[in-house]
Formats: structure tokens, sequence, C-alpha cells
């Protein structure tokens, strides 16, 4: 088999060429997924790493592959599932893949975590000491050397993402470790194989070897030792586990809570979180008044208008126009500041309103016999209309 292996050069290309985007370091372990940890080489070269061998990819539930009577029961096969964990088999699942092991074929099954129901009827236990690792920088630590007896004869090292997930205890009467992991100095089997009945289950932890980076990275020498343990049959490859259709979870909603309640940290990251949002709402829950707009003061733009107004007398010349209007402005202003009548501006009505506005009687009279000489023109100057402004002006301020 080790010889296949070179065909993956083929897919080194493939790969280079989706590789421009971000690279996805997520352990999905995805049949279809060309990034680092799927297994799409895995599936597209599963008939060189068996060139011998029949090779049937089941679409469905192992367990509704075998009820549907797609497998001849009288040839021995050999199942393959390389994933994170079992939990869609479930436990009628797991009831059909002991039988068809009992029955003389076998299993070559590697994930990371394995039922509490399979490992109680296969009599094994397992423990993983990087569980709580799930950080992409915290997975990149993770190295890992791997041995395929006691002796140590051959060393395979491992980068990345190797976490130290291995089997404690086993039946000794019918199990046979097969490969060993260095965990702390210390030996400890991370593949074994169970006699069940006629047939055998080969059991690894770290299924993270046959993903995509470490078949590019040519380290297809380990996985071609663990695959050849498996007897020459018709190979049934389950690339990726699904729900039975007779189950209640037949549809794939796994939840993203899952993930989180899977481990403390992000357990408790999970309820700060929540906590957190429902205070936020509650001290927000208060009505708010809205701003009451303010309202500018109207503007007074009769100075403004006035301005304006006169502007336009000046522009035109008309001189007479706006003496006329001064006079009349000012004739106003005497009938009501000073409540005298303006019909008849003679002597009386000079010392009058001298008396009342404090003004000497001879500017009074001046005032008042100019507005009489202007009355009488029919046209005015420019001079005559600044004159009478001036006095004006001069004769209110007292």
């Amino acid at each position: 088999m080790t010889k296949y292996f070179n065909h993956f050069a083929a897919f080194i290309v493939t790969l280079t060429i989706f590789s421009c985007s971000e690279t996805n370091w997520e352990e999905n372990f995805n049949y279809k997924e060309k990034s680092p940890f799927g297994t799409y080489i895995m599936h597209e070269e599963i008939n060189n790493l068996f060139p011998n061998d029949s090779i049937i990819t089941i679409k469905k539930n192992f367990r509704d592959y075998l009820a549907d009577g797609n497998f001849d029961s009288i040839s021995t096969a050999n199942y393959v599932c390389i994933n994170y964990s079992m939990n869609k088999l479930e436990y009628e699942g797991v009831d059909s893949l002991l039988s068809f092991v009992s029955k003389g074929n076998n299993a070559f099954i590697a994930l990371e975590y394995f039922s509490k129901n399979f490992r109680k009827k296969l009599e094994f236990t397992s423990n993983n000491l990087s569980k709580d690792s799930y950080f992409y920088e915290d997975l990149k630590k993770l190295k890992g050397q791997f041995y395929l007896d006691s002796l140590r004869t051959e060393t395979y090292n491992f980068d990345r993402n190797i976490k130290r997930n291995y089997f404690v205890t086993y039946n000794k009467n019918n199990t046979s470790i097969l490969g060993f992991a260095e965990i702390d100095t210390e030996l400890v089997p991370n593949f074994i194989r169970i006699k069940h009945g006629k047939g055998y289950f080969y059991l690894h932890t770290n299924p993270i070897v046959f993903t995509n980076y470490y078949l590019l990275k040519d380290e297809n020498s380990y996985i071609n030792q663990l695959l050849s343990y498996l007897p020459s049959g018709n190979i049934i490859w389950d690339p990726q586990l699904r729900y039975s259709k007779n189950s209640d979870n037949n549809k794939d909603n796994t939840s993203v809570f899952d993930f989180f309640l899977k481990h403390n940290t992000l357990t408790w990251f999970l309820i700060v979180l929540l906590v957190g949002i429902l205070l936020f709402m509650l001290f927000n829950a208060k009505r708010k008044q809205r701003p009451i707009p303010s309202i500018p003061k109207l503007e007074n733009t009769t100075v403004a208008f006035t301005q304006t107004i006169a502007s336009l007398y000046l522009k035109e010349q008309n001189h007479k126009n706006l003496v006329d209007k001064t006079i009349r402005f000012f004739l106003e202003k005497v009938r009501t500041k000073y409540l005298l009548n303006t019909n008849r501006l003679n002597t009386e009505f000079i010392k009058n309103l001298a008396s009342k506005s404090g003004n000497k009687l001879a500017n009074t009279k001046y005032l008042i016999n100019t507005i009489k000489t202007l009355n009488k023109k029919t046209e005015c100057t420019q001079e005559e209309l600044f004159v009478l402004q001036k006095m004006i002006t001069k004769f209110l301020k007292k």
C-alpha cells in the first residue's frame, strides 16, 4: 500500500489552489473538506489504500445499511470509520456493529471519543488528557510520538494536534495492544485489537493522523502499518457517520451549545455571557423620556425689513418719498409718546412739544419749520434727507 500514496502529489496541487483563502484549522473529519483536518484525501485514495479489495462506500447509517440488505453476510468484510465520535451510531447502531463483527467480520475505528455503551460492551475505558484543549494555539502545541511495539523499534513523530488520548483499562483475555503513544516518558496504548465473537475490533484513539494534513506531510507509513492489520476482504468505508432514518435525530441538528457544554471553561463563559445579556436588558428596560425639541424664538425682522425697503428707495434715488415717510414716522411718534395732536403744526404745538420732550424751544421750532418746508417741496435731495434724519434722531434722544 505504501507505493500508492505517491498519488497524493496530485492532490497537493489541487489543495494549493484552494489555499489562497484563509486556512480552516478546525478538526472536522469531513470527507468533503480539503482543509488540513478534513478527510478528503483519505476518501479519494481509499481505493489505493486497499488495492486488492473491493470498496463499498456507504452513504447512510451503518445500521440502515445492514437492514436494507446491501451486505452479503456470506462474504467477510472490514468496516472502516475515521471520525471524532460515534454518537450518531446510537445504541441500536452499536448493537448492529457488534453483531456484524461477531459473525467473523472486522471493524477498524479511529475516534477521539468512544460512546459509553460501546466501551461497556467491549469492556475498555479511555482517557483524554487534552480534552480541554480546543483553541487553535493550544492544539498547535500538542506534539506526539507513536510506536507499533513496546521496544520503540521505529518512532513516528507528529508535530501538532496530537491529543494525549489513550486506553486505560481493557479485558486482557481478548485484547491485544498493537500500538503505543509516549505520554510523559511513559508508553500507553493508543491502538488495540479486541476479539469479539469470530471477528475483531481495531481501535485507535488518534484519528487526526488520517487527515489531509498528515497525509500530505508523507506520514503515510504509519497509516499503512495500521491498516495492514486488516485481513483481505471487502472494505465498507463509512466516511461520515449519519443518524439512522428511524431515529428521532435523523436530521443532523447538532447544536453549537453541545460543544460549549462539553468543556467547563466554555460552559462558564456561556453562563456569564447569558447573565450579562439579561442584566443589560433588565437595566435598559425603563422607559426613556424622549427629548423635547427646542423651539427657537421668533426673530423680529422688522428692522431688517425696514432696512431692505430703505435700501430699495435709496437705490431708486426717490428721496422725496423717504422724506415723507420719515416725517410721518416722526409725527406718529409724537402722537403716541407725547399725546399731542399733529394736525396743526402752529406756535402752540411747538411750545407744547418742546415742553413735553425736554428739547429747547429754538431746536423744536427749527425742526418743525424744516418739516413744513420739506412737505411743500415736490423733490428733495439726499443731503436734505440726511439732515432731517439726523435732526429727528437727536430730538428723540431727549
